[in-house]
């Protein structure tokens, strides 16, 4: 009878430190927006034209409703202090845009994240820049701009702590999450 006691209370102490630590996490400012104005001016100015058409023929298998952690959890990254999508930023959209198109019920939202040079101000509004970039080529692929939020954690939400060009590179980019 003990032990249960003990096994009970120690599962209960377990899961009060576990809501404890979830709610004392810092908190980050963020900075939502929703035009595209600023995406414009960030260098995403490359035609999409006849994208949609090659990603049609590119469908597999990531493409279904399950699979979406495939989809939406491969990140798009960016060179240092631009918000201007690469060719490889492009593809990752490309795959994107066709997932949501065929899961058109799925709202998503895109986090802006930048590496930890620079200052917080600077860094959240790279950060938002990065996302509209990325809403941007996805409204111009054809999902409904309705559909998309973005929000900037600037340099408060690293993808790797490292302090060198890898963990920046790596913390240089743009999330999605599924709302």
């Amino acid at each position: 009878m003990h032990n249960n006691l003990r096994i009970k209370l120690a599962a209960l102490l377990v899961s009060a430190l576990l809501v404890l630590a979830v709610s004392c996490q810092k908190k980050t400012v963020a900075v939502e927006n929703g035009s595209n104005s600023t995406a414009r001016k960030s260098g995403y100015e490359t035609s999409t034209a006849g994208q949609p058409d090659v990603a049609e023929k590119n469908l597999d298998s990531s493409t279904a409703r399950g699979d979406f952690e495939i989809v939406l959890n491969e990140d798009v990254f960016f060179e240092f202090d631009k918000a201007t999508l690469t060719p490889e930023a492009r593809e990752t959209l490309t795959k994107n845009g066709q997932w949501l198109r065929i899961n058109s019920d799925i709202a998503i939202t895109i986090e802006g994240h930048c590496d930890e040079r620079g200052t917080n101000g600077y860094n959240l509004a790279l950060g938002d820049r990065r996302a509209e970039s990325v809403k941007t080529f996805l409204v111009d692929l054809g999902i409904d701009r309705t559909r998309l939020t973005t929000i900037s954690y600037g340099e408060e939400r690293p993808l790797d702590r490292g302090h060198g060009e890898n963990a920046w590179a790596r913390n240089r980019r743009a999330h999605f999450l599924i709302r």
